[in-house]
C-alpha cells in the first residue's frame, strides 16, 4: 500500500501543491513552522476523516482564503488503486472515488496509517484519553463498524449525563435511566468485545518485538483495564453507582473510561520507567501496530513519522529501520537525513512551497 501523489488547494499554508512520492523513504525537511507536519495532516486525514491536531475543520483552511480547503489523494494497494477527496468547506465532504460518502466512517479501511507525533512522547505518562484514542484509531481502521458503535455509545453518554443533570435540577423521575442504561450496555458490549480482542493481539505480537529491541533485558506486559466484563454486571454497576452519577452529572462508569498499563519487568512503566524505556516501548508499541495490520490485510500500512526521529537515539534508530522493509514511509525533520543505505526521496520544504532534491 502506498500513496502515488497529493494535491492540496488552499490547506493550511498551501495555495496549490502537487506532491508526489516514492514508494519507500519519503523525506520532508526545513525549518519550524514551513507545513511539514501539515503534509502528515492531510494523509492522517485521507485515511482517518479527521485531524489529529485541529479541533475545527475551519482550522484547516488556508487563513488568506478562508472559503474552502481541498485534499486529493491518490493511492494504491494490491488489489486496486483509489482516489480520495476531502473538501472543507462550512462543512466537510468526503469523495471517495468520487463517489459522496453518507458518513465519515466510510474512509475508514482505504489508506491505513500508522503514526508517530511529537505528542506520542509521553503517552504513558498523561491520562487514558490518549491511549483509547491509539486504539480506537488502530480498531476502526480494520473495523470501521467498531467507529460506528462507539460513536452511539458516546452519544448515549452525552444524552444519559443531559438527563442526569435534569434529575439533579429539575427532579426528573429517576426511572427514565433505564433507558440510556440499557443501550449503554448494547454498545459497550460490542466495543469492549473489540478492544479486548485486539488488546490481547497488541500482547501476543508486542512481547517478541520488545525482546529484540532491548536485546531480552525487558519484558513487557499490557493490561487492559475496563469497568465492562458483560452486561449484566455492567448494568448492576449503573444501577448501584446511579445517586452518585446524580450528584456528579455525568456517569462514572463505563468503557469511556477504559485504559491499558504497561509493565515492564513486571513494574509500571509510567511510575518506573525512564525516558529511554517510554521511547522504546513506543517504538514496540508502533511496530506492533503495523504488524497487527499486515497480519489483517497481509500489506502494510503508510508510516507517518511526524518529527519523530530526532526523538530515537542511533540505537532504536536501527531498531525502526529494521522494521520498515517494504513500507512506504513518509517523515518530517528539520534536518536533512541520511539513513545509511536506505533509498529516499528527499523534499525541502520552505514557507508552504516543496521542492525535490
Amino acid at each position: 500500500m502506498y500513496i502515488n501523489k497529493l494535491w492540496l488547494t488552499n490547506f493550511r499554508n498551501y495555495n496549490k501543491q502537487k506532491i508526489e512520492f516514492s514508494k519507500g523513504i519519503n523525506i520532508f525537511y526545513g525549518d519550524n513552522a514551513q507545513g511539514k507536519t501539515n503534509i502528515i495532516e492531510a494523509i492522517y486525514l485521507s485515511s482517518i476523516g479527521k485531524s489529529f491536531r485541529a479541533k475545527k475543520d475551519i482550522e484547516l483552511v488556508n487563513i488568506k482564503n478562508q472559503q474552502f480547503a481541498i485534499i486529493d489523494t491518490e493511492f494504491e494497494k494490491k488489489d486496486r488503486n483509489g482516489k480520495i477527496k476531502l473538501e472543507i468547506k462550512d462543512k466537510k465532504n468526503i469523495y471517495i472515488n468520487n463517489v459522496k460518502a453518507k458518513k465519515v466512517s466510510e474512509i475508514l479501511g482505504n489508506i491505513n496509517i500508522v503514526l508517530f507525533s511529537p505528542d506520542d512522547i509521553n503517552l504513558f505518562k498523561g491520562g487514558p484519553s490518549k491511549r483509547r484514542k491509539i486504539l480506537d484509531i488502530m480498531i476502526g481502521q480494520l473495523r470501521p463498524i467498531y467507529i460506528y458503535n462507539l460513536n452511539l455509545y458516546l452519544k448515549t453518554i452525552e444524552q444519559r449525563n443531559n438527563y442526569l443533570r435534569l434529575i439533579k435540577y429539575e427532579n426528573k423521575s429517576e426511572d427514565l435511566l433505564d433507558i440510556w442504561d440499557e443501550k449503554l450496555a448494547e454498545y459497550a458490549d460490542k466495543i469492549y468485545k473489540y478492544r479486548k480482542e485486539y488488546m490481547q493481539r497488541i500482547q501476543k505480537r508486542i512481547v517478541d518485538i520488545h525482546k529484540k529491541i532491548t536485546q531480552d533485558n525487558e519484558i513487557i506486559k499490557i493490561n487492559y483495564i475496563s469497568d465492562y466484563t458483560n452486561k449484566i454486571e455492567f448494568l448492576e454497576k449503573l444501577k448501584n453507582d446511579r445517586k452518585n452519577d446524580i450528584l456528579r452529572g455525568y456517569t462514572g462508569k463505563g468503557i469511556h473510561r477504559d485504559d491499558f498499563i504497561v509493565f515492564l519487568n513486571e513494574k509500571p512503566l509510567s511510575i518506573y520507567g525512564s525516558q529511554g524505556q517510554h521511547r522504546t516501548v513506543l517504538l514496540s508499541l508502533k511496530i506492533t501496530e503495523l504488524n497487527i495490520i499486515y497480519d489483517e490485510i497481509n500489506e502494510y500500512p503508510i508510516l507517518l513519522l511526524d518529527d519523530f526521529m530526532s526523538e530515537l537515539d542511533s540505537k532504536r534508530r536501527k531498531s525502526l529501520l529494521k522494521n520498515i522493509e517494504n513500507i512506504q514511509v513518509i517523515i518530517t525533520c528539520t534536518e536533512k537525513l541520511n539513513l545509511e543505505e536506505k533509498e529516499t526521496k528527499t523534499f525541502y520544504v520552505e514557507n508552504g512551497n516543496i521542492n525535490v532534491e
